[in-house]
């Protein structure tokens, strides 16, 4: 549910202040959201084994896994997204190669057994620990026997990481991108996957450097990076918002990082 009036607003009509800190980043230009860049991107979906497969991708957002899915040339592709407005934008991608549905990620109303492959990135990381056990069961619920659940989010490291640091961190991100994110320990993802019945079968990482120079350019171009620097220029709002959001990013880089896991629903037994 909303937190706020302002959080029941349409994206398009919210304030820069207001935003939450990807959907910022995508109002300045930026195209690669995700904790790891487009390289940890890469990786996950040659993990994941995508070809001929049936793909569900969970909140798409603006459609941009979406289109490099489809370059793997999956059997079928669906999207699952919760925003109107990201379902449009989605939709511009997947064309008639593909579809997409408004829904939750926790109830996606595909039918059970349908999937090959569900794919997620930095969704998880946003929800409570309720709402990461709704959505991590769902995608059990939805793949078949031996298929692939891979998702790229944000972890905290080292495992043993004391709760009082982990409270802290949690926070600071909430207070700079305006999202109740919840970052896990490496140990910690992986009992969430096994306690719904995943078995893991990879784990990589990369640094979360999200809004660092070198990733910025990687991940956007040049071209992508100076639309990007002249709308931060001409935003004071939106400036401010990026420059608390690089401070939190850059105070806490040594205990976060991205991480990929590609966990698998065992086969059914005789």
């Amino acid at each position: 549910m909303p937190e706020s009036p302002a959080d029941a607003l349409p994206l398009a009509s919210r304030r820069d202040e207001d935003l939450p800190g990807h959907w910022l980043l995508a109002r300045l230009g930026k195209r690669v959201l995700r904790p790891g860049g487009r390289e940890l991107t890469e990786r996950l979906l040659a993990d994941a084994r995508l070809a001929d497969a049936d793909v569900v991708e969970l909140a798409p957002g603006l459609g941009k896994t979406a289109g490099e899915i489809l370059d793997y040339a999956p059997r079928s592709y669906v999207g699952v997204e919760a925003d109107p407005q990201a379902v449009a934008l989605t939709e511009q991608v997947v064309g008639h190669r593909g579809s997409v549905r408004h829904a939750d990620a926790d109830a996606t109303g595909l039918e059970a057994a349908s999937a090959d492959a569900v794919i997620g990135e930095a969704m998880l990381t946003m929800q409570s620990d309720r709402g990461k056990s709704a959505i991590i069961s769902e995608a059990h619920r939805v793949l078949r026997p031996g298929g692939r659940y891979a998702v790229h989010e944000l972890s905290l490291h080292p495992d043993t990481l004391p709760d009082e640091a982990k409270t802290e961190i949690r926070k600071a991100l909430a207070r700079s991108i305006k999202v109740n994110a919840r970052p896990l320990t490496e140990a910690e993802w992986r009992t969430l996957f096994e306690q719904a019945g995943f078995e893991v079968e990879q784990v990589r990482f990369a640094p979360m450097a999200l809004l660092e120079p070198r990733r910025m350019l990687a991940d956007e171009g040049l071209l992508g990076v100076v639309k990007i620097g002249f709308n931060i220029a001409r935003n004071p709002a939106a400036r401010k918002r990026i420059l608390d959001m690089r401070s939190v990013f850059t105070r806490y880089r040594d205990q976060m990082a991205a991480i990929e896991v590609i966990v698998r629903k065992p086969d059914a037994t005789a």
